[in-house]
């Protein structure tokens, strides 16, 4: 009797998976999914004893809360976001300092920003340095 191999695909394994961002998780439970558990509760109610209305409200108005909670997120980091290029452009012209991998404090004059990722890169010296490395900034 011959036992066939067993394959063993690193997409089966708990640590060889790739981390989930946890924002991703939380924003898998949104209204859709809630209504669906909503429907699906009041449809294996027990006839005898029923949902109680405000149950039902209370949670409808959970689901509320959570969507402006989720909406008033999204608002404070796009604020956030502005605040990091408005930051950014106003170094222009400017002298700032960073430290480079050997832990050398590099100063030169800011010339250019750009946007391009989500944290805002400030040239200084000709090299592209992340606005949160920056160290010290003078007039």
């Amino acid at each position: 009797m011959t036992i066939p191999a067993v394959d063993a695909s690193p997409t089966t394994s708990l640590y060889t998976q790739a981390p989930v961002d946890p924002s991703s998780r939380t924003q898998a439970m949104d209204g859709e999914l809630f209504l669906k558990l909503l429907v699906t509760q009041l449809t294996n109610q027990d006839p005898s004893s029923p949902m109680d209305t405000n149950e039902m409200i209370a949670q409808t108005t959970q689901l509320a809360m959570m969507e402006q909670l989720t909406a008033l997120s999204d608002t404070g980091a796009e604020s956030f976001a502005l605040s990091m290029r408005q930051a950014a452009a106003a170094l222009v012209g400017r002298s700032a300092s960073y430290e480079d991998t050997a832990g050398a404090t590099i100063t030169g004059v800011v010339t250019r920003v750009s946007f391009d990722g989500p944290i805002p890169q400030v040239t200084i010296g000709g090299k592209d340095v992340p606005l949160d490395s920056v160290t010290a900034i003078a007039a």
